[in-house]
């Protein structure tokens, strides 16, 4: 079988068998089948033509098997076109138009007439308008045009058809979106069809447009952002200069000339007259000024009770009173509403109004008749309305007319005996004597409302009637938990046992009672009371934390981890959802109530549920860190003790574990954790090294010495270890150890820091010879390790080899090109040695070297400074603010250089550019430390120790301003917070702690000589700055 597919893509088939068929057989089959003829037909195979110069060559050899597809072509009906004759040009194009003929009126034009067709005197057609054509809907009739006759002819009648005939309106206009053809369709057909195909073009559009969306929003901001950068506000321009105005004087400001027209019209003095004032108002000052202490003589008359009425200001009253009317007519119109001849009010809106309300003034009594009035015709309309009523009495309250709310709140009970709001407002209304009585009412008639009988308990003045009343309260309602809790308040814990035995019977779905019950009875009557609130409360999580309190509590601790074990797989089978978070919270409350055991067993049991297997180490540890944050501690131990179960070989966990004990364990709780890391993570060097120096601090160096042993024959090759035994024996006072150790270190292929401390250990012991080898051997292994070049220079410097010193500084260089302490020791040699201009030259080839580099450029400043260029000094730190625009030691450095009054605009620049910076942090703190702003300047050194704990200058600083203005306690925890933080760095605080003399100094004894030294820095610059003043 062949398939054939025709030049209308229908698939035609023809079962020849290919072998046997040849290809004139298959022209002849389609020609009889249909109807093709023979010459007209051509065959196509893959894209290629099929022919043969012998048509008895059957098909299979031109490549066409068994369920082949040809392609059939017919040139007749797929090809090109003979070239067709151009046709001649009409007739009726070279004549005269006829009249009223508008070219291309089909395609929608529309035609117009000018002043030459009609004359000076007729006015253009009326033109239909667009709008009344629309698609799918019926053409507008078309406006007469020239050459009409007039209405009710005959011929008329005919030419009237003629749009309909013609298909189109003459008078169509243009439309914007299909153009001049829109004509063609006015009269077309809107069918499901094209409604469905415009919703999908409709919905394309939207899916385009939502896709661009995020370009075109980015795009917008973009373009919103360069514009406000180039076209900036008023206020912006001109910050800089508003900020400056604080420098002005009094007499600068005054004569700063006002705002308006200065022409020579304005400028021309104006008349002015003065007119004597009158005595009339002279006196009627006086008499509004003088104080009267005598009555009238008619006063006096009349018993000193009224006041004659010559002495009152006549006020149109009439009037008043009419104001205040319409405006009180109108509020309550628009309150009120007339629905078949009543008014209709909301008395809730008046409740809330009427507690408020107060009068101030005469006026408002007229206010007050009308809501009466209003009242009065709620109550009237529908009595059976109980907020009426009880707004009625509140106005009346309001109003100072007691007695009338009183009569008013006892219809209202009279009319809505079954209401409890009634009888409560009315017992608020009554005597103290009478409430009794009225409340007695209120039960009477509504036995079961718990709210009058806990209104009836607050009127009785001791505990037994308040008891009393309550219980017989219960015998009514028996099933009230408010009741209930009441009465268990007011008696005494074996009463109380007794009333919550018969509460848990009469409430038995309530855990609360059952679990006050609980804690007042013994163990074992606990334990049963336990069981049966469990049989009735299936699905209460807080039963089985109790239970599990409860065995703790009575030492029975190995139960506690059964019990909400037990619990967790009880409440799953009831189909109790298990809420991580929520058991979370559960153990912290545990923990607080001093339940540890129940803590420990809560996240044991619920810590992993709904927790994936891939996420479980992060989840947990954020856990922790939370628990933590919130003060619960015994949490974070146990989510940490039960991750450190899963995750054995995880040094993370088992790090922040150790940090959790270090923070807020014991040292005991420290050693045995970390004793058990290093059996799971023997390769661990951080965990080794902190339990050696816990050994350390506690003062137990043997037991640190052991800790090392251990880690050395676990880790046999670690240079952290080495360097940490050789610590603990230098620290010691054991240089003799040390030693041994350094040099075992450097036998067995130390790295550059064994040298570094092994040249460290020679220059502290004075040992000059040995420490100028080890520097020199150690450079020749390590010639690109900075530290020791530095190290070699500064040994030259002590022993006043100036030239030996430069050479090694420069030789260090050629190495290390881009280390910036070489650098700055050179200059500073060089300054030392040849003055200013040599170190100038050094400091301008590093930076040349090393661009953009914050500490050569303060470098250069400090070095003009110090030679009193101070011009130079700030075209430099410019220069290199431009440079390293957001430096925060630039920026530090620049507001010490500027003039006092101008700080705080320094200051205010740099945190805009550095602003989390902790230099420019301590710099302001500083400047509110001058600036007598005491709690400003602590919480701005705070917030400088906080981001930068490792550099000591701050701590100096802090520690310095707290010594000046804290107290003994503050100075304290800054001292602490110190010693705990342990700084390294610091420009002052390295040229300290790094001297020789203070090699083995504790932190407290370097911050204390760090205050020293900045309070020397303080006293030479004081001097420096006295000298310098004409």
């Amino acid at each position: 079988m062949v398939f054939i597919r025709s030049f209308h893509n229908e698939t035609l088939f023809v079962d020849l068998p290919p072998k046997t068929t040849s290809l004139f057989s298959l022209k002849l089959s389609i020609q009889n089948h249909f109807n093709i003829p023979i010459p007209l037909q051509r065959f196509f195979f893959s894209s290629k033509p099929l022919f043969s110069h012998n048509d008895s060559t059957a098909i299979a050899a031109l490549g066409v098997n068994t369920n082949s597809t040809l392609t059939l072509h017919i040139p007749l009906l797929g090809g090109m076109q003979a070239p067709v004759s151009k046709p001649p040009r009409l007739e009726f194009l070279n004549t005269k138009p006829p009249p009223n003929y508008v070219a291309g009126l089909g395609r929608g034009a529309t035609g117009f007439t000018t002043r030459s067709d009609i004359g000076p005197a007729r006015a253009a057609p009326d033109l239909p308008d667009r709008s009344a054509t629309t698609i799918g809907g019926a053409a507008a009739p078309a406006g007469r045009g020239r050459g009409r006759g007039g209405p009710g002819g005959a011929d008329d009648n005919e030419e009237d058809d003629e749009p309909d005939e013609k298909g189109y309106d003459e008078n169509q206009k243009f439309d914007e979106f299909e153009g001049n053809d829109v004509g063609l369709f006015a009269s077309a057909e809107y069918d499901e069809d094209d409604r469905e195909a415009d919703a999908v073009w409709e919905s394309i559009d939207k899916r385009m447009d939502s896709r661009r969306k995020d370009r075109r929003e980015a795009r917008l901001k973009q373009e919103i952002e360069k514009y406000r950068a180039s076209n900036p506000k008023i206020t912006e321009q001109f910050a800089d200069l508003k900020r400056k105005l604080y420098t002005l004087s009094a007499d600068e400001w005054d004569s700063i000339p006002e705002i308006g027209v200065n022409s020579l019209r304005n400028k021309k003095k104006r008349f002015e007259s003065f007119v004597p004032v009158p005595d009339t108002l002279l006196e009627k000052a006086r008499q509004e000024q003088e104080h009267v202490t005598a009555l009238d003589p008619k006063s006096r008359a009349a018993g000193g009770t009224e006041t004659p009425w010559a002495q009152t200001p006549v006020t149109d009253l009439t009037a008043v009173g009419e104001g205040r009317g319409t405006v009180l007519s109108l509020k309550l119109d628009r309150l009120s509403d007339s629905v078949s001849g009543l008014t209709v009010v909301d008395p809730k809106g008046y409740l809330t109004d009427l507690k408020s309300m107060k009068i101030t003034s005469d006026a408002e009594i007229s206010d007050i008749k009308k809501a009466r009035l209003l009242l009065k015709s709620v109550t009237q309309t529908n009595p059976k309305h109980p907020p009426g009523w009880i707004a009625a009495a509140r106005l009346e309250e309001v109003a100072g007319k007691i007695q009338a709310a009183r009569q008013l709140i006892q219809k209202g009970c009279e009319e809505c005996p079954k209401n409890e709001d009634v009888w409560l407002e009315a017992c608020r209304l009554s005597n103290p004597e009478e409430a009794k009585a009225v409340i007695a009412q209120g039960v009477k008639a509504i036995p079961n409302s718990v709210k009058l009988w806990m209104q009836a308990a607050k009127l009785e003045h001791d505990d037994v009637n308040k008891s009393r009343v309550l219980r017989k309260g219960l015998e009514h309602i028996p099933d009230s938990v408010r009741l209930w809790k009441a009465v268990v308040e007011l008696a005494n814990e074996e009463d109380a046992r007794l009333l919550l035995s018969r509460a848990v019977e009469c409430c038995p779905l309530h855990v609360e009672l059952w679990l006050a019950l609980a804690r007042l009875e013994t163990y074992d009557q606990a334990k049963r009371v336990l069981n049966r609130a469990r049989e009735k409360l299936s699905k209460e999580p807080a039963i089985w934390i109790t239970a599990a309190k409860l065995e703790e509590a009575n030492g029975n601790t190995s139960m506690v981890g059964k019990i909400i074990e037990r619990g967790i797989r009880s409440l799953q089978r009831e189909g109790l959802t298990i809420d991580r978070e929520a058991w979370m919270k559960e153990a912290e409350a545990a923990e607080r109530a001093g339940s540890v055991a129940t803590c420990q067993a809560i996240i044991r049991n619920t810590i992993g549920i709904g927790v994936e297997e891939e996420d479980r180490k992060r989840t947990w540890v954020a856990d922790a860190e939370e628990c933590k944050k919130r003060g619960s501690i015994e949490t974070a131990r146990a989510i940490y003790a039960h991750a450190l179960t899963v995750f054995l070989t995880k040094k993370s966990i088992w790090l922040k574990a150790a940090q959790l004990e270090k923070s807020h364990g014991t040292r005991e709780s420290l050693d045995a954790l970390l004793r058990k890391a290093v059996t799971y993570r023997p390769q661990a060097e951080v965990l080794w090294l902190m339990g050696a120096k816990e050994k350390w601090l506690a003062g137990d160096v043997p037991a640190a010495r052991a800790i090392l042993q251990e880690a050395y024959a676990a880790i046999p090759n670690s240079e952290e270890i080495w360097l940490a035994a050789f610590k603990l024996e230098f620290e010691n006072h054991e240089p003799e150890r040390a030693r041994m150790l350094l040099a075992k270190a450097r036998e067995r292929g130390g790295t550059e820091r064994v040298w570094m401390k092994s040249t460290s250990v020679e220059r502290e012991l004075g040992n000059t010879p040995e420490e100028r080898r080890l520097l020199e051997e150690g450079l020749k292994r390590f010639p690109s390790f900075f530290k020791l070049w530095l190290m070699l220079g500064q040994l030259e410097d002590r022993l006043d080899h100036l030239e030996k010193a430069k050479e090694a500084y420069e030789s260090g260089l050629k190495h290390c090109p881009a280390c910036i302490p070489l650098w700055l020791s050179l200059a500073k040699l060089e300054e030392k040695m040849n003055g200013l201009s040599k170190a100038r030259a050094i400091l301008t080839m590093a930076r040349k070297k090393n661009p953009q580099n914050p500490e050569l450029w303060l470098a250069a400043v400090r070095a003009e400074s110090r030679h009193g260029n101070k011009k130079e000094a700030d075209i430099l730190m410019a220069k290199a603010l431009q440079e390293c625009p957001t430096s925060g030691i630039l920026w530090a450095a620049s507001i010490e250089m500027v003039p006092r009054p101008q700080r705080k605009t320094k200051s205010m620049d740099a945190l805009k550019r550095s602003d989390h910076d902790p230099h420019v942090v301590a710099a302001v703190a500083r400047l509110f430390w001058h600036d007598r702003k005491v709690d400003k300047a602590r919480s701005w050194f705070n917030r400088a120790v906080a981001l930068a704990p490792d550099i000591g200058d701050f701590w100096a600083w802090y520690y310095k301003f707290e010594l000046q203005h804290g107290s003994e306690e503050q100075q304290k925890d800054v001292l602490k917070r110190c010693v705990s933080a342990e700084p390294k760095h610091g420009e002052r605080w390295t040229a300290i702690s790094k001297a020789v003399e203070n090699s083995h100094q504790p932190v407290e004894a370097i911050l204390k000589k760090a205050v020293v030294a900045l309070g020397k820095e303080e006293s030479a610059a004081a001097a420096v700055a006295e000298d310098s003043k004409p």
